[in-house]
């Protein structure tokens, strides 16, 4: 892989190294596609998914469609953070995978740490 892509996966190795995800903080990991992103809550001691989003699923769906893609980001913010404590999660380790913290990465945290999430 060139350019932007390997550079991505570059940064995400070394920040995967420093952050790991536990029972107590696990781990709320970020994928920014060019269309959708997706996150998920991991406890990486068990090798677990306590909670998911993502704007391709049903329920986000169409909503996504009529807002532009950081107004979207915030809604999966802000739904990841609803099941998370549904699930007794309230403190996370933020995972950007490699992305910068702009845009719609940004998004999606703030409106997660509005919902209730603390990282």
């Amino acid at each position: 892989m060139t350019g932007k892509t390997s550079g991505r996966y570059r940064r995400k190795k070394g920040i995967r190294k420093k952050v790991k995800g536990s029972a107590e903080r696990p781990r709320l990991s970020v994928f920014r596609s060019n269309g959708h992103i997706y996150c998920q809550v991991i406890d990486d001691e068990r090798g677990v998914t306590i909670a998911a989003a993502s704007t391709n699923e049903k329920r986000l769906r169409e909503q996504a469609k009529s807002v532009n893609k950081k107004e979207a980001a915030a809604l999966v913010g802000a739904i990841i953070a609803e099941r998370a404590i549904e699930n007794g999660v309230e403190k996370v380790v933020f995972d950007r995978s490699g992305y910068a913290y702009h845009g719609r990465v940004a998004a999606l945290a703030e409106a997660a740490r509005k919902g209730g999430l603390k990282f």
